[in-house]
């Protein structure tokens, strides 16, 4: 797990498996937004699994898929909301980070 700080706020990950969740609680982190839809490879670990762990551990989390159409206008209302909702610091993970990285972005210039 490659976890890389965008802000003091907001940390980017690739895929992060139900060991890894942990090991993000014992960092600090408060809460999770996976950027990946399910299904996307098949080495993925399905949402529904990490999201389980997750709350086990306090852990506030959802899912705002970032697909082939890209940032959609749609996601970018996901993360908001994710934004406003959940607690920080907050870890967005998806294949490699760059999606999680893309609709922070998008999202922050929104919010100001």
């Amino acid at each position: 797990m490659d976890i890389r700080p965008i802000d003091d706020e907001y940390s980017v990950s690739g895929q992060i498996t139900v060991e890894d969740l942990d090991q993000i609680k014992a960092l600090g982190f408060k809460s999770i937004v996976c950027h990946r839809p399910d299904g996307e490879s098949p080495d993925q670990t399905p949402f529904g699994v990490i999201e389980a762990r997750a709350k086990e551990l306090g852990l506030e989390i959802t899912q705002v898929p970032v697909g082939p159409m890209g940032v959609t206008e749609e996601a970018v209302q996901g993360m908001v909301d994710a934004l406003d909702e959940f607690p920080r610091p907050m870890l967005g993970y998806c294949r490699s980070g760059a999606r999680s990285t893309a609709i922070y972005q998008k999202t922050h210039h929104i919010r100001g």
